[in-house]
């Protein structure tokens, strides 16, 4: 065997391919596509052989060890002579196999020949727990998807790094291979082949019909355009006679054309290699001078040492178009990969790290809430991503609508018409819309916000319809509460007959009024769970949150609905009483300036009974507008603002770092402990960040 040539041994720039051996190294491969030599073909079709010329090293002939796994085999440059072996694992293996192959190496090697190859191999299958024909084991695999890794140095080296696959095969072996054998290694040739940054060797045999070769079709498949298949030509020897004519027009590109051209070698044969200093090279030399026709043939076509400069210039180019391509790939996933584990968090194995990621969480979460409340939504892009969030506009939407829905909704009976010069919205309600019917607006929904949710469904006022009251006759339900409820008293009635009134008068504010908390309380919530949503790492830590927070969010919510029913109670249970001054306008408009529609048209004095019946709607009608603008405000003021949005105890602020700090080890461990699920993740993450960055950091370098 020949030793390595000091010139034309190297295939591309050095320096650069250097890099992409390190890249390599460093486990990068994993995740990006890397230019390599891939040596592809059927079993038996000489690709070994093949590899062996092109790295100058003897590969085992124990056909047990033929090639069961992808293997990297390395040349480079360096001041010291090594040879260092290991196994890359296969990133979808399981993490104990994984650990146990990347385990394994060898250092001590002292020469690449073909007994130590051949130890190397039988050592690597036995790691990767693989059959051998002498095995009687059912159990082990045939085939494996880790991949040996091969890397001599030394001062008299060139960069070479090349990678032979498993070649395919379409019939099992009784005892030694099966159908789904077959599958694995074609689903495996096809993964380095689909590489869009490697060079294939697609090896074929020149004795056989290469036109019907299958590893010709899946190149084309995986390279249409052609610009990374090599075609290399075996056992030019054993072509029948008459038939040369046929391989001569592949060669010479005349059929069977590929962009990159085709080489034909030739390799010893089994009696040439039982010869200790057979001369691989000499033999070939010899052939391809000496034997028609081949000797025909242009020189940059035959052997394998111009099947090596070709690699050399089809690999220089696509390393030199794909590098800069192959620097951002690299800087894109570790990007990617970075901001992934920074959404994770810090990582939370101790109840203080827990506390402290907690903690972190519950800031996060009060920034939100701080800039909802105040309306601040160019401060956060989560603001634009989730309506939820805009929690302000759509209370104060809701809060307007039910002003406006009590004004016209939340009298039980219109009150009788009137004319009158004085402005009739001095105090700010619409006598047109509150006291009046309006046949436009004849019901009302008391529940606006669509949806509910599973855990208020029994704390919410159901939807319900409110019908309208235009066809009800106020007089005629006055008069009949004033003869129901009369005394002996003369021209006058007890106020008995005033709280009785406005109690009936003023219940349809009970639905209307829990409906518009109930609308609130929903929207506060369904902010809560979005901002939660928005702050953890997972859908699963949110909930697992929210789930641990609805006990208190429950009993706060609580706390606004009674306040509105307290409220409800005040105003509608107890004697009327008021010092607002709007009280007393309102009623000398009634006694005073007030044209009554029925005194135009009376020709004899009312009786004492209708004087009576007017003066309770009078009264009733000026008390009434001052008790609804006042309780409308007082519901706004204290159950949603005080209790649910800016007091300071509102569900809003609910999570906080001070309730981080009185939770339980076993709280903070179900919502802060890293499932099985996450820590296999953080692990990965962690790795592919480890290689990028020692990727990143070869890539730097000069």
């Amino acid at each position: 065997m020949h030793t390595p040539h000091q010139e034309g041994y190297g295939l591309g720039d050095p320096q650069m391919l250097l890099k992409i051996d390190r890249l390599f190294a460093c486990g990068v491969g994993e995740q990006i596509d890397l230019p390599q030599i891939v040596v592809v073909g059927d079993q038996s079709s000489g690709k070994s052989s093949v590899l062996e010329g092109l790295i100058r090293k003897p590969l085992p002939r124990d056909s047990g060890l033929c090639t069961r796994f992808a293997t990297q085999i390395i040349f480079r440059r360096a001041d010291k002579e090594e040879i260092s072996v290991s196994i890359l694992a296969d990133r979808d293996a399981p993490v104990e196999e994984r650990n146990a192959i990347e385990a394994w190496e060898r250092t001590e090697v002292k020469a690449l020949d073909s007994d130590t190859f051949s130890n190397i191999m039988r050592e690597a299958h036995e790691v990767m727990g693989l059959d051998h024909p002498s095995s009687s084991s059912d159990m082990r695999k045939t085939f494996s998807n880790h991949v040996l890794r091969l890397e001599v140095t030394g001062p008299n080296q060139e960069h070479l790094s090349v990678i032979d696959v498993p070649g395919i095969f379409r019939n099992p072996t009784p005892g030694v291979t099966t159908k789904s054998d077959i599958a694995l290694v074609r689903r495996m040739v096809l993964e380095y082949m689909k590489n869009a940054r490697s060079v294939m060797l697609a090896v074929v045999p020149a004795n056989v019909d290469i036109a019907t070769q299958e590893i010709l079709e899946l190149a084309a498949d995986v390279d249409p355009t052609g610009d990374r298949t090599l075609g290399v030509l075996t056992k030019p020897d054993l072509v029948d006679g008459g038939a040369e004519i046929r391989v001569i027009d592949i060669i010479e590109g005349r059929t069977l054309s590929l962009k990159l051209g085709w080489h034909v070698v030739r390799n010893p044969g089994q009696q040439q290699l039982l010869v200790a200093d057979t001369d691989r090279d000499a033999l070939e030399l010899d052939f391809f001078r000496t034997e028609a026709p081949w000797k025909s043939l242009s020189h940059s076509h035959t052997g394998i040492e111009s099947l090596r400069n070709r690699l050399k210039e089809v690999l220089s180019g696509l390393v030199q178009r794909e590098f800069p391509r192959v620097k951002q790939e690299i800087n894109k996933r570790f990007n990617v990969a970075q901001k992934q584990l920074e959404r994770l968090g810090p990582e939370r194995s101790t109840v203080h790290a827990q506390r402290a990621y907690l903690t972190e969480v519950a800031s996060r979460y009060q920034r939100i809430v701080s800039h909802a409340v105040d309306g601040k939504y160019a401060s956060d892009p989560a603001f634009d991503q989730h309506r939820e969030l805009r929690i302000a506009p759509a209370v104060t939407a809701r809060s307007k609508q039910y002003s406006k829905d009590m004004v016209r909704y939340g009298h039980e009976y219109p009150f009788a018409p009137q004319a009158t010069h004085l402005d009739d919205n001095a105090d700010g309600i619409n006598d047109h819309e509150m006291l009046e019917p309006n046949e436009a607006n004849g019901s009302v929904n008391i529940r606006v916000v669509e949806g509910d949710s599973y855990d208020l469904q029994d704390l919410l006022q159901p939807q319900c319809m409110l019908s309208g009251t235009k066809d009800r006759d106020i007089e005629s339900w006055l008069r009949q509460t004033y003869q129901s409820n009369r005394g002996f008293e003369l021209g006058t009635f007890g106020a008995y007959i005033l709280s009785s009134t406005m109690r009936q008068q003023s219940s349809r504010w009970v639905d209307i009024s829990l409906g518009y908390i109930s609308d609130v309380v929903l929207i506060v919530h369904r902010f809560i769970l979005k901002a939660l949503e928005t702050i953890c790492h997972s859908h699963e830590m949110a909930g697992a949150l929210a789930v641990i927070l609805t006990d208190g969010h429950l009993c706060l919510y609580r706390k606004a609905i009674g306040q509105v029913r307290f409220l409800l109670d005040v105003e509608r249970g107890e004697t009327p009483i008021t010092m607002n001054h709007y009280f007393n306008d309102n009623l000398e408009k009634c006694h005073g300036t007030v044209i009554r529609l029925d005194d135009a048209k009376r020709t004899h004095p009312m009786s004492n009974e209708t004087h009576t019946v007017q003066d309770i709607h009078d009264i009733l009608r000026s008390y009434y507008k001052v008790a609804i603008k006042r309780f409308v405000d007082n519901v706004l003021k204290q159950a949603t603002d005080h209790f649910l949005i800016s007091g300071p105890e509102t569900p809003l602020i609910l999570f906080s770092p001070l309730f981080v700090s009185v939770l339980s080890p076993e709280d903070l461990d179900h919502l802060a402990g890293e499932a099985m699920e996450t820590i296999r993740l953080r692990t990965r993450l962690d790795k592919q960040l480890s290689s990028l960055d020692q990727a990143r950091s070869i890539l730097k370098q000069g």
